[in-house]
């Protein structure tokens, strides 16, 4: 049973930075997928960063360049540092996992089956 949990969440002012950690748990290290979606109220949840076990990252066009998602060294961890925030930017955060040898990794919620419980971002202008 894969579990994720994330952690790192907070309020911070524009500008500003943090670092999001997902842990996870019964994945088996081969095929997968992890990385991070957020959603705001009234809206669907969406893709932003993502990487495969063999380290392919792919990020939506929004957070290029400010956001930097990478593993820890047994690969049971995501990471997701966050420069440049702005207000935008404000979004409850989840981690998530699939298996696949997706190509490019996908961003369509429904290809992804394992979810952590979400942690809140707040950038304030």
């Amino acid at each position: 049973q894969v579990q994720l949990q994330e952690s790192g969440g907070g309020s911070v002012q524009s500008g500003g930075s943090l670092r999001l950690s997902c842990a996870a748990s019964g994945v088996t290290y081969r095929n997968y997928i992890m990385g991070w979606f957020r959603q705001v109220p009234g809206k669907e949840r969406e893709a932003f960063a993502l990487i495969k076990y063999n380290g392919v990252t792919r990020y939506a066009d929004g957070v290029q360049g400010r956001f930097t998602i990478s593993q820890g060294g047994a690969r049971d961890t995501v990471y997701l540092q966050m420069n440049s925030l702005k207000p935008e930017d404000t979004a409850t955060y989840f981690c998530a996992a699939t298996y696949g040898t997706y190509d490019p990794i996908p961003f369509d919620v429904d290809d992804y089956p394992y979810w952590g419980q979400g942690t809140q971002v707040t950038v304030s202008s």
